[in-house]
């Protein structure tokens, strides 16, 4: 019995690899893009956000706190009608206009249209607590510039919050 199972084990590995290569040698490498910039927005809090703040962190903000941070984006896996994937890291400081700091790391996975609508979601750390943020949006390309504008929502325990962030970028190959 054992002899028989690694024979079936052999006979499906070599068929497996012979049914990739065919596969994988028709097909254009993946190639990434680089698309990181400066970001620049507004945050709207829940009033229960404003609260968890000023109780856990002695952080007394307005109910819109400015924010401005970088984003490290790079799309990849392009399909031939344009749609790609996206993985981004977003670190913002909002708060700034109010005389403090509140920092906000970021973590998408998703995708991009051939017409620059994009959708993602992941992860959001802030003093806050920790949430998923779920974002969407639209890049505007003018030449060799892009011009995303998203709108993010990150529903918590501790009370909602709504970004609508701008920035740019320019089309680098890494």
């Amino acid at each position: 019995m054992p002899k028989t199972i690694a024979v079936l084990v052999v006979l499906f590995g070599l068929l497996s690899s012979e049914a990739r290569a065919q596969v994988t040698s028709s097909q254009p490498p993946a190639q990434t893009v680089n698309l990181s910039g400066p970001r620049a927005g507004v945050t709207f809090l829940s009033d229960t956000t404003r609260a968890k703040l000023l109780e856990d962190h002695q952080i007394d903000v307005g109910f819109a706190i400015s924010q401005f941070g970088w984003q490290m984006e790079k799309r990849f896996l392009s399909s031939p009608s344009g749609f790609t994937g996206v993985n981004e890291f977003v670190f913002l400081l909002g708060g700034i206009d109010q005389g403090t700091v509140l920092p906000s790391v970021n973590w998408l996975v998703g995708a991009r249209t051939a017409s620059g609508i994009e959708f993602a979601a992941g992860p959001n750390i802030t003093p806050a607590g920790l949430a998923v943020v779920i974002a969407g949006g639209v890049t505007f390309q003018t030449g060799n510039l892009n011009i995303p504008v998203n709108l993010a929502v990150v529903p918590s325990k501790n009370g909602a919050r709504i970004s609508m962030l701008f920035g740019f970028n320019g089309r680098n190959r890494p």
